[in-house]
Protein backbone atom coordinates (compact mmCIF):
# COMPACT_ATOMS: atom_id res chain seq x y z
CA UNK A 1 0.00 0.00 0.00
CA UNK A 2 1.18 3.72 -0.73
CA UNK A 3 -0.22 6.82 -0.11
CA UNK A 4 -2.49 8.10 -3.12
CA UNK A 5 -4.72 11.32 -3.97
CA UNK A 6 -7.37 8.52 -5.48
CA UNK A 7 -10.23 8.03 -2.70
CA UNK A 8 -10.07 4.63 -4.14
CA UNK A 9 -6.94 3.83 -1.96
CA UNK A 10 -8.48 5.12 1.20
CA UNK A 11 -11.05 2.89 0.71
CA UNK A 12 -8.69 -0.09 -0.17
CA UNK A 13 -6.53 0.45 3.21
CA UNK A 14 -10.04 0.50 5.26
CA UNK A 15 -11.17 -2.30 3.73
CA UNK A 16 -7.89 -4.28 4.21
CA UNK A 17 -8.08 -2.91 8.20
CA UNK A 18 -11.49 -4.43 8.30
CA UNK A 19 -10.35 -7.70 6.44
CA UNK A 20 -11.11 -10.70 9.32
CA UNK A 21 -7.47 -12.25 10.02
CA UNK A 22 -5.40 -10.50 8.19
CA UNK A 23 -6.76 -7.12 9.36
CA UNK A 24 -6.09 -4.69 12.35
CA UNK A 25 -7.68 -5.92 15.98
CA UNK A 26 -8.26 -2.59 16.99
CA UNK A 27 -10.48 -1.45 13.67
CA UNK A 28 -12.33 -5.26 13.64
CA UNK A 29 -13.54 -4.66 17.29
CA UNK A 30 -15.38 -1.35 16.31
CA UNK A 31 -18.94 -0.81 15.68
CA UNK A 32 -21.04 2.11 14.44
CA UNK A 33 -21.40 3.02 18.34
CA UNK A 34 -17.98 2.49 19.09
CA UNK A 35 -16.81 5.12 16.49
CA UNK A 36 -19.49 7.50 16.92
CA UNK A 37 -17.60 9.27 19.66
CA UNK A 38 -14.31 9.30 17.52
CA UNK A 39 -16.55 10.77 14.62
CA UNK A 40 -17.96 14.25 16.86
CA UNK A 41 -14.13 14.51 18.26
CA UNK A 42 -12.49 14.60 14.37
CA UNK A 43 -15.31 17.25 13.90
CA UNK A 44 -14.22 19.17 16.33
CA UNK A 45 -10.57 18.95 15.48
CA UNK A 46 -11.64 20.76 12.37
CA UNK A 47 -13.47 23.59 13.77
CA UNK A 48 -10.25 24.11 16.06
CA UNK A 49 -8.01 24.26 13.09
CA UNK A 50 -10.61 26.82 11.51
CA UNK A 51 -10.61 28.83 14.67
CA UNK A 52 -6.71 29.13 14.73
CA UNK A 53 -6.73 29.64 11.44
CA UNK A 54 -4.32 26.46 10.98
CA UNK A 55 -4.61 25.37 6.92
CA UNK A 56 -2.45 22.88 7.18
CA UNK A 57 -4.02 21.50 10.65
CA UNK A 58 -7.30 21.66 8.58
CA UNK A 59 -5.82 19.75 5.60
CA UNK A 60 -4.93 17.08 8.31
CA UNK A 61 -7.77 17.37 10.28
CA UNK A 62 -10.06 16.95 6.90
CA UNK A 63 -8.26 13.66 6.25
CA UNK A 64 -8.94 12.64 10.17
CA UNK A 65 -12.78 13.53 9.66
CA UNK A 66 -12.71 12.01 5.88
CA UNK A 67 -11.14 8.85 7.04
CA UNK A 68 -14.50 8.04 10.17
CA UNK A 69 -17.31 8.44 6.89
CA UNK A 70 -14.99 6.01 5.16
CA UNK A 71 -14.59 3.60 8.84
CA UNK A 72 -18.69 3.93 8.93
CA UNK A 73 -19.37 3.51 5.57
CA UNK A 74 -17.08 0.25 5.59
CA UNK A 75 -19.22 -1.22 8.61
CA UNK A 76 -22.26 -0.68 6.82
CA UNK A 77 -21.35 -2.18 3.79
CA UNK A 78 -19.99 -5.31 5.72
CA UNK A 79 -23.57 -5.82 6.43
CA UNK A 80 -25.11 -5.01 2.84
CA UNK A 81 -26.85 -1.92 4.46
CA UNK A 82 -24.83 0.56 2.01
CA UNK A 83 -21.44 1.37 1.18
CA UNK A 84 -19.10 4.74 0.54
CA UNK A 85 -20.14 4.99 -3.08
CA UNK A 86 -24.20 5.37 -1.59
CA UNK A 87 -22.68 8.00 0.75
CA UNK A 88 -21.37 9.98 -2.52
CA UNK A 89 -24.69 9.08 -4.57
CA UNK A 90 -27.01 10.40 -1.60
CA UNK A 91 -25.02 13.70 -0.83
CA UNK A 92 -24.58 14.55 -4.52
CA UNK A 93 -28.78 14.06 -5.35
CA UNK A 94 -29.49 16.09 -2.25
CA UNK A 95 -27.23 18.73 -3.31
CA UNK A 96 -28.70 19.29 -6.22
CA UNK A 97 -32.12 18.95 -4.57
CA UNK A 98 -31.07 21.57 -2.46
CA UNK A 99 -29.90 23.91 -5.33
CA UNK A 100 -32.68 24.46 -7.97
CA UNK A 101 -31.40 27.82 -8.24
CA UNK A 102 -28.17 26.83 -9.22
CA UNK A 103 -28.68 23.35 -10.87
CA UNK A 104 -32.61 24.52 -11.72
CA UNK A 105 -34.75 27.04 -12.66
CA UNK A 106 -35.60 28.42 -9.17
CA UNK A 107 -34.08 31.76 -8.32
CA UNK A 108 -31.79 32.68 -5.11
CA UNK A 109 -30.14 35.84 -5.26
CA UNK A 110 -29.33 36.38 -1.73
CA UNK A 111 -28.16 34.17 1.25
CA UNK A 112 -31.58 34.93 2.74
CA UNK A 113 -33.62 33.79 0.04
CA UNK A 114 -31.28 30.66 -0.57
CA UNK A 115 -31.34 29.82 3.53
CA UNK A 116 -35.94 30.26 2.79
CA UNK A 117 -35.77 27.51 -0.36
CA UNK A 118 -33.51 25.26 1.54
CA UNK A 119 -35.20 24.93 4.74
CA UNK A 120 -38.40 24.68 2.17
CA UNK A 121 -37.17 22.06 0.43
CA UNK A 122 -36.26 19.98 3.60
CA UNK A 123 -39.68 20.31 4.75
CA UNK A 124 -40.69 18.73 1.16
CA UNK A 125 -38.93 16.08 1.72
CA UNK A 126 -39.54 15.04 5.68
CA UNK A 127 -43.07 15.38 4.26
CA UNK A 128 -42.19 12.97 1.35
CA UNK A 129 -40.43 10.53 3.56
CA UNK A 130 -43.31 10.35 6.28
CA UNK A 131 -45.61 9.61 3.52
CA UNK A 132 -43.42 6.68 2.49
CA UNK A 133 -43.11 5.41 6.23
CA UNK A 134 -39.56 5.74 5.65
CA UNK A 135 -37.16 8.35 7.68
CA UNK A 136 -37.17 9.46 11.26
CA UNK A 137 -40.26 8.87 13.17
CA UNK A 138 -40.28 13.00 13.27
CA UNK A 139 -43.63 15.25 14.02
CA UNK A 140 -43.92 18.54 15.21
CA UNK A 141 -42.57 22.28 14.95
CA UNK A 142 -39.28 20.85 17.13
CA UNK A 143 -38.54 17.39 15.30
CA UNK A 144 -35.35 16.61 14.08
CA UNK A 145 -32.37 18.48 16.28
CA UNK A 146 -30.16 16.01 16.94
CA UNK A 147 -30.01 14.94 20.71
CA UNK A 148 -26.62 14.49 20.43
CA UNK A 149 -25.37 17.96 19.57
CA UNK A 150 -23.98 20.30 22.30
CA UNK A 151 -26.72 21.48 24.43
CA UNK A 152 -25.85 25.32 23.45
CA UNK A 153 -26.46 24.59 19.58
CA UNK A 154 -28.95 22.29 20.46
CA UNK A 155 -31.06 24.80 21.95
CA UNK A 156 -29.97 27.49 18.98
CA UNK A 157 -31.71 25.30 16.81
CA UNK A 158 -34.55 24.62 19.23
CA UNK A 159 -35.24 27.88 19.38
CA UNK A 160 -34.43 28.59 15.27
CA UNK A 161 -37.32 26.44 14.77
CA UNK A 162 -39.92 28.07 17.64
CA UNK A 163 -39.19 31.21 15.89
CA UNK A 164 -40.21 29.86 12.52
CA UNK A 165 -43.76 29.54 13.62
CA UNK A 166 -43.89 32.85 15.64
CA UNK A 167 -43.14 31.81 18.83
CA UNK A 168 -40.32 34.31 19.52
CA UNK A 169 -39.75 37.65 20.75
CA UNK A 170 -39.19 40.78 18.35
CA UNK A 171 -36.78 42.54 20.45
CA UNK A 172 -33.52 41.35 22.09
CA UNK A 173 -34.45 43.80 24.77
CA UNK A 174 -37.17 41.19 25.73
CA UNK A 175 -34.58 38.52 26.05
CA UNK A 176 -33.09 40.76 28.28
CA UNK A 177 -36.02 40.86 30.54
CA UNK A 178 -36.11 37.22 30.59
CA UNK A 179 -32.45 36.93 31.62
CA UNK A 180 -33.31 39.21 34.04
CA UNK A 181 -36.15 37.17 35.58
CA UNK A 182 -34.21 33.76 35.69
CA UNK A 183 -31.67 35.09 37.51
CA UNK A 184 -34.08 36.67 40.20
CA UNK A 185 -35.71 33.00 40.11
CA UNK A 186 -31.82 31.67 40.91
CA UNK A 187 -31.61 34.22 43.34
CA UNK A 188 -34.91 33.35 45.02
CA UNK A 189 -33.61 30.19 45.26
CA UNK A 190 -30.91 30.68 46.84
CA UNK A 191 -32.41 32.81 49.56
CA UNK A 192 -34.81 29.70 50.63
CA UNK A 193 -31.52 27.63 50.82
CA UNK A 194 -32.73 25.50 47.81
CA UNK A 195 -29.25 24.83 46.07
CA UNK A 196 -30.74 22.36 43.79
CA UNK A 197 -33.75 23.93 42.33
CA UNK A 198 -31.09 27.36 41.99
CA UNK A 199 -28.75 24.77 39.57
CA UNK A 200 -32.17 23.82 37.62
CA UNK A 201 -33.20 27.50 37.20
CA UNK A 202 -29.38 27.62 35.52
CA UNK A 203 -30.37 26.15 32.83
CA UNK A 204 -33.19 28.00 32.08
CA UNK A 205 -31.08 31.12 32.38
CA UNK A 206 -27.80 29.38 30.21
CA UNK A 207 -31.49 28.69 27.70
CA UNK A 208 -31.80 32.62 27.74
CA UNK A 209 -28.62 33.65 26.84
CA UNK A 210 -28.33 31.40 23.48
CA UNK A 211 -31.86 33.02 22.96
CA UNK A 212 -29.88 36.53 23.36
CA UNK A 213 -27.00 35.57 20.73
CA UNK A 214 -29.41 33.83 18.51
CA UNK A 215 -31.50 37.52 18.71
CA UNK A 216 -28.00 39.35 17.90
CA UNK A 217 -26.87 36.81 15.21
CA UNK A 218 -24.34 35.23 17.42
CA UNK A 219 -23.16 31.82 17.28
CA UNK A 220 -22.81 30.89 21.41
CA UNK A 221 -21.00 28.03 20.85
CA UNK A 222 -18.02 30.70 19.05
CA UNK A 223 -18.90 33.17 21.67
CA UNK A 224 -18.40 31.04 24.15
CA UNK A 225 -15.73 29.33 23.02
CA UNK A 226 -13.99 32.56 22.50
CA UNK A 227 -14.27 33.82 25.80
CA UNK A 228 -13.15 30.47 26.53
CA UNK A 229 -9.64 31.57 25.08
CA UNK A 230 -10.09 35.18 26.88
CA UNK A 231 -9.81 34.01 29.95
CA UNK A 232 -7.14 31.62 29.56
CA UNK A 233 -5.33 34.21 28.46
CA UNK A 234 -5.78 37.18 30.73
CA UNK A 235 -5.34 33.84 33.71
CA UNK A 236 -1.69 33.04 31.66
CA UNK A 237 -1.36 36.53 32.41
CA UNK A 238 -1.66 36.41 36.23
CA UNK A 239 0.67 33.70 36.82
CA UNK A 240 3.38 35.01 34.21
CA UNK A 241 3.09 38.23 36.38
CA UNK A 242 2.94 36.51 39.93
CA UNK A 243 5.82 34.10 38.79
CA UNK A 244 8.23 37.29 38.27
CA UNK A 245 7.28 38.30 41.97
CA UNK A 246 8.28 34.58 43.19
CA UNK A 247 4.65 33.38 43.98
CA UNK A 248 2.05 31.54 42.30
CA UNK A 249 -1.98 31.87 42.33
CA UNK A 250 -2.56 29.92 45.23
CA UNK A 251 -0.24 31.78 47.50
CA UNK A 252 -1.69 35.20 46.85
CA UNK A 253 -5.20 36.98 47.47
CA UNK A 254 -7.78 36.91 45.21
CA UNK A 255 -7.51 41.23 45.29
CA UNK A 256 -4.38 40.78 43.63
CA UNK A 257 -4.99 38.44 41.02
CA UNK A 258 -8.37 40.49 40.46
CA UNK A 259 -6.00 44.02 40.15
CA UNK A 260 -3.80 41.58 37.46
CA UNK A 261 -6.84 40.66 35.58
CA UNK A 262 -7.90 43.99 35.25
CA UNK A 263 -4.27 44.96 33.95
CA UNK A 264 -4.28 42.19 31.71
CA UNK A 265 -7.93 43.55 30.33
CA UNK A 266 -6.21 47.06 29.83
CA UNK A 267 -3.24 45.70 28.19
CA UNK A 268 -5.46 43.80 25.84
CA UNK A 269 -7.27 47.15 24.74
CA UNK A 270 -4.53 49.23 23.66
Amino acid sequence: MTPSRDIARLLEIMAALRTPGSGCAWDLAQDFSSIAPYTIEEAYEVADAIARKNLADLEDELGDLLLQVVFHARMAEEQGAFDFGGVVEAITRKMLRRHPHVFGDATGETPAVVAGLWERIKAAEKAERAARGGGRDEQGALAGVPTALPALTRALKLQQKAGRVGFDWNDPRAVIAKIREETDEIEAALDAADRDHAGAEVGDLLFAVVNLARHLDADPERVLRETNQKFERRFAFIERALRARGKTPAESTLDEMDTLWNAAKAGERR
